[in-house]
């Protein structure tokens, strides 16, 4: 008989708390099992091992970061939506830095694929007033490579100058700032 108030959910609540807190490595269903209380067998009852939980908790980062990003930048537009997506972005990884981690990686099956792409979605509608569209994956592609590679070095300890990080993120914002406003090869053929 399952534990009172141990389901699915309770279970991949406690996995993404451990996840950042301790780092991805730390998922196992054995830790889990322990910071619930509960042997690990006792955790079958609810997920199917530990590809099942990691493809959940991987699910509920992408969801996550995907509405964090979404609210970020709702009602804004061009410099003010950059600005406010990638504060958020640098935000979520600061704050929660395992689920961002396994949003990076990702999981696998048709409700992690239709999340991925929501969160996909989130940024483009964030650039939207730049004229980057879904047809223009060069764009998103450029914004999410510059804003991961930021975040992920700083999120390992990879600036170690003296010099303000905070002011090196500010640049990085002005340069994809000016990048975004530059016409794109379609449109400087049509001029």
């Amino acid at each position: 008989m399952p534990r009172a108030g141990l389901d699915a959910e309770v279970v991949v609540r406690r996995a993404t708390e451990l996840v950042d807190a301790e780092g991805v490595a730390s998922l196992s269903l054995a830790r889990v099992a322990t910071a619930l209380g509960v042997a690990a067998p006792s955790l079958y009852k609810h997920v199917g091992g530990l590809g099942d939980l990691t493809d959940r908790v991987a699910l509920a980062a992408t969801r996550a970061f995907g509405s964090a990003l979404a609210q970020s930048s709702r009602g804004l537009s061009s410099r003010d939506a950059l600005e406010s997506l990638a504060s958020a972005y640098r935000g979520f990884a600061r704050e929660r830095p395992g689920m961002y981690a396994l949003a990076q990686r990702g999981g696998t099956g048709p409700e992690w694929e239709d999340a991925a792409a929501a969160l996909v979605e989130e940024i483009t509608r964030a650039l939207a007033g730049y004229g980057a569209g879904a047809a223009d994956v060069h764009r998103i592609r450029y914004v999410r490579s510059a804003l991961h590679g930021f975040t992920d070095l700083e999120r390992v300890g990879g600036f170690r100058q003296s010099a303000s990080v905070d002011e090196t993120f500010a640049r990085l914002v002005d340069a994809l700032d000016a990048e975004l406003s530059r016409p794109t090869g379609e449109d400087r053929a049509a001029e």
